[in-house]
């Protein structure tokens, strides 16, 4: 199982630590923070959707024009686009970027944040949707001929795509969603199912869930975690600034007038928050204080310690069966920098010498 690191950029400096300054979008820390990524050993970059935030899709278009060889991870929500335009836009993106694409499908845990683009459908029923759009997703990318579709949600006539993507047989589908109504999609459809910064035991029993969907339909499915590493020289000063880190988020918070809230209709956001009722320390060092203090919203988790121990507590995750680590820092620019010195090189040492041990006893 090899493994693969994901970032994440976004068009201006913000965390729950650094509060947006200036405009929306920052074409020169956009290409910094773009090309940072591709020096430091990633993969791979998601650009992250918000209802009232600057496009993906032309972020990417522009990051991928300032970097060479790292590929993207475009965060798309089903419904606001025809899946057949989708398809082209997408495909599309993939050519222009050198088959550098992959999409990262969410179907969205907030109805608040779904309305403002005029979405209207109940949490189970975007999953639905979701189902039919990624089947026509699919059949437009890969189809050598016009067809027809009348489903529930989308109908069309001759639907066809001259574009396909330069990958084949389409760009790689990551998908996000931890409901009942999301595993059967994403056995459906998912090559890479994503979860957040959950335990250990957590990952273990979702990922056993995706794993008997996908089995349904004679499919595999890959896996990955998002965490928010804190590193430092010792242990003792990772966890001091774990807490300067805490620090922050509380005094910004509070600054903004924001209360705690709760996860809404997102099961992620559920499950960060019901590992962070077993305390802020779970396993070896994931920390879940941060999720504790904004409601489980996004991917709030954090592996705390030195680039030597995140790497072994990635390497308990990678035993479970997951081989993509989606990192991003509380100091974004900087952490991706600092990510690649020692945590990137060392945990992809460590992958490789659990594998060739493996090989080695099976011969």
């Amino acid at each position: 199982m090899s493994i693969e690191f994901i970032g994440m950029i976004q068009t201006q400096k913000v965390s729950e630590t650094h509060a947006a300054q200036g405009p929306a979008i920052d074409r020169d820390y956009v290409r910094r923070f773009a090309q940072a990524h591709e020096q430091a050993g990633f993969d791979r970059i998601l650009v992250p959707h918000h209802s009232t935030g600057p496009s993906a899709t032309l972020t990417i278009s522009y990051a991928a024009a300032h970097t060479e060889k790292i590929h993207f991870m475009l965060a798309h929500r089903p419904g606001f686009t025809a899946p057949t335009l989708a398809a082209r836009q997408i495909a599309s993106l993939d050519q222009f970027s050198g088959g550098r694409l992959g999409v990262h499908v969410i179907s969205g845990g907030s109805d608040d944040e779904q309305r403002r683009d005029g979405d209207y459908l109940t949490h189970d029923q975007r999953y639905e949707r979701t189902d039919e759009y990624l089947a026509v997703l699919r059949r437009i990318w890969t189809e050598d001929q016009p067809f027809d579709h009348d489903g529930r949600h989308y109908r069309f006539q001759a639907g066809f795509s001259e574009v396909k993507p330069l990958q084949q047989p389409h760009v790689p589908i990551y998908f996000g969603g931890a409901s009942d109504a999301a595993i059967p999609v994403a056995g459906k459809h998912a090559d890479v199912y994503a979860l957040w910064g959950e335990s250990l035991d957590q990952v273990a029993e979702l990922t056993g869930r995706v794993r008997a969907e996908a089995a349904k339909h004679g499919r595999s499915v890959r896996f990955s975690v998002s965490f928010r590493p804190i590193l430092a020289a010792t242990e003792d000063q990772a966890w001091a600034r774990a807490e300067r880190i805490l620090e922050d988020t509380r005094r910004l918070r509070v600054q903004a007038g924001y209360s705690r809230g709760g996860p809404q209709q997102s099961v992620g956001a559920q499950r960060l928050l019901a590992a962070a009722a077993k305390g802020s320390r779970v396993d070896k060092r994931l920390w879940t204080a941060i999720a504790q203090e904004t409601g489980g919203r996004s991917n709030s988790t954090a592996l705390v310690g030195t680039p030597e121990q995140v790497a072994e507590a990635f390497l308990d995750y990678h035993a479970l069966g997951v081989t993509t680590f989606l990192i991003r820092g509380f100091d974004p620019l900087e952490d991706a920098i600092d990510y690649g010195r020692e945590l990137i090189p060392r945990t992809r040492q460590l992958v490789a010498e659990r594998l060739a041990a493996g090989t080695r006893r099976a011969a």
